[in-house]
C-alpha cells in the first residue's frame, strides 16, 4: 500500500498523543486499577478471555489505559502477552474438580447437589438503581458484615468440589454416542496460524478468544435458522479450577509430586442438541450431540453461544454460514477485525487518486 509523505507528521502524532492524555484526565478524576478489578468484573473477565491471558490486574490496567474501549484493551493485553516467556505447561485440567460458585441446568429440574443460582443478573429486575448514586463506604461495610454471617450459615455442609456432571446422566442411559478420548497434543493457535480444515481443539481456542459480541451474534444466527441449531443447556457452571504443574526435575507422570500454582475462574457450558438420524433399518431416531463452551471469568452468554458454534462446526451438515469454519473462525477475532477496519483510517491517497484518474479518463473518453 502506497503512502505519500506528510510534512510535520512526527510533531502532529506527538500532539495527538498528548491530546489523548488530556482527554483522559481533563476532568481531574482518576480511576484506580484495583477499583476496576473490584467493580468491573464483567469487563475484566471479557478482556482476559479475548486476550488469552488470565490476569485480573493486567486486564484492569488495560481497561484503564484504553478508557474502557474493549477492543483496544484486548489489543494491549495481547501485545503484552506476546512478550511473556512460557516457563511451564500445566497438567490437563478436569472440570469435575471445579469449586462451583454457580451451577444450573435447563435440562433437568432435580440434579444431585441441586441447582446453585450463585451470582447472576438473570433474576434481577432490569431497572435503574438510583440508590447507587449515593452509595457510601459505611453502608457497604454494614451490608457486607450482615451478608457474610448469613452466607456462612447457609453454605455449611455443602461440598462444592465434588458435584457430578449432568452429562453423565445421559451417558449412563446410553443416549449419547460413545466418543473415544483424544490424546493428541493440541495445536496452540497463538503459535501457529490457522490451517483449514482445523481440529476441534483449534476451533475451541479461537471461539474462546473470539470477540464476545461476534460469538454471541453468530450463535444467535445459528438458532434463528442459519444453522438450525436449538440447544438445551445441559449444565452451566461457574467456578474456580485448580492448576498444577509437574515437578521440574521429574519427567514421570507421578501426580503426587505436582506443584499447585493457583486457580482460575471459568464459565463452562455443555449444551444438548437434538438431531434426527437414520438408522440401518431406515428408521429415524432422535439423538443428542454435545456443544461445548468455556471461557475465562463469568461470561455465560458467550460460553453458551460458543457451545452452539462448536456443535455447528463439529457436526454441521454444511449449507449455512455458521457451519463454515472459515467464515466463523476468521471473522470473530476482535483484534483482527477492528485492526482491519481501523486501517481504513490510514492514508490511501495514492490508491484513491488512481481510482479517480481512472474515473475521469473513462468519463472523458465517453464524452460526459
Amino acid at each position: 500500500m502506497a503512502y505519500v509523505a506528510v510534512k510535520g507528521g512526527t510533531e502532529a502524532i506527538e500532539a495527538s498523543i498528548q491530546r489523548l492524555q488530556f482527554e483522559r484526565i481533563q476532568h481531574q478524576e482518576l480511576l484506580d486499577v484495583k477499583t476496576i478489578m473490584a467493580t468491573m468484573r464483567g469487563m475484566v473477565d471479557q478482556v482476559m478471555s479475548e486476550s488469552s491471558l488470565y490476569s485480573e490486574f493486567l486486564a484492569a490496567l488495560a481497561i484503564k489505559q484504553a478508557e474502557g474501549n474493549m477492543e483496544e484493551a484486548v489489543f494491549l493485553l495481547r501485545a503484552h502477552r506476546s512478550t511473556l516467556p512460557r516457563h511451564y505447561y500445566t497438567r490437563v485440567v478436569e472440570t469435575e474438580t471445579m469449586v462451583v460458585e454457580r451451577r444450573i441446568s435447563a435440562s433437568f429440574k432435580d440434579i444431585p447437589g441441586g441447582q446453585i443460582l450463585g451470582a447472576s443478573y438473570d433474576y434481577t429486575h432490569r431497572l435503574m438503581d438510583f440508590d447507587l448514586i449515593d452509595e457510601s463506604e459505611a453502608s457497604m461495610q454494614t451490608w457486607l458484615e450482615q451478608y457474610l454471617v448469613e452466607e456462612v450459615a447457609v453454605s455449611e455442609g455443602t461440598d462444592l468440589t465434588a458435584l457430578p456432571k449432568v452429562v453423565d446422566y445421559l451417558r449412563k442411559e446410553k443416549l449419547l454416542a460413545e466418543v473415544s478420548e483424544d490424546q493428541t497434543e493440541p495445536i496452540d493457535v497463538t503459535k501457529r496460524s490457522l490451517q483449514f480444515p482445523t481440529t476441534r481443539g483449534e476451533r475451541l481456542q479461537v471461539l474462546t478468544r473470539g470477540q464476545t459480541g461476534a460469538v454471541t451474534s453468530l450463535g444467535y444466527a445459528a438458532i434463528r435458522g442459519y444453522g438450525a441449531v436449538h440447544p438445551t443447556v445441559g449444565e452451566l457452571r461457574v467456578g474456580k479450577l485448580p492448576l498444577t504443574i509437574g515437578h521440574p526435575t521429574d519427567p514421570s507422570d507421578d501426580f503426587t509430586n505436582d506443584y499447585y500454582i493457583g486457580e482460575i475462574k471459568v464459565t463452562e457450558v455443555e449444551s444438548f442438541v437434538p438431531i434426527t438420524v437414520q438408522k440401518d433399518n431406515h428408521r429415524e431416531e432422535l439423538e443428542f450431540e454435545i456443544g461445548y463452551g468455556i471461557c475465562y471469568g463469568q461470561n455465560e452468554t458467550k460460553a453458551i453461544a460458543m457451545s452452539i458454534l462448536d456443535q455447528s462446526l463439529e457436526f454441521g451438515r454444511q449449507g449455512h454460514p455458521t457451519q463454515d469454519e472459515e467464515f466463523v473462525l476468521l471473522h470473530i477475532d476482535s483484534v483482527e477485525s477492528s485492526g482491519f477496519i481501523s486501517h481504513l483510517k490510514l492514508p490511501h491517497y495514492v490508491t484513491f487518486q488512481s481510482k479517480l484518474d481512472s474515473m475521469r479518463r473513462i468519463k472523458k473518453e465517453s464524452g460526459q
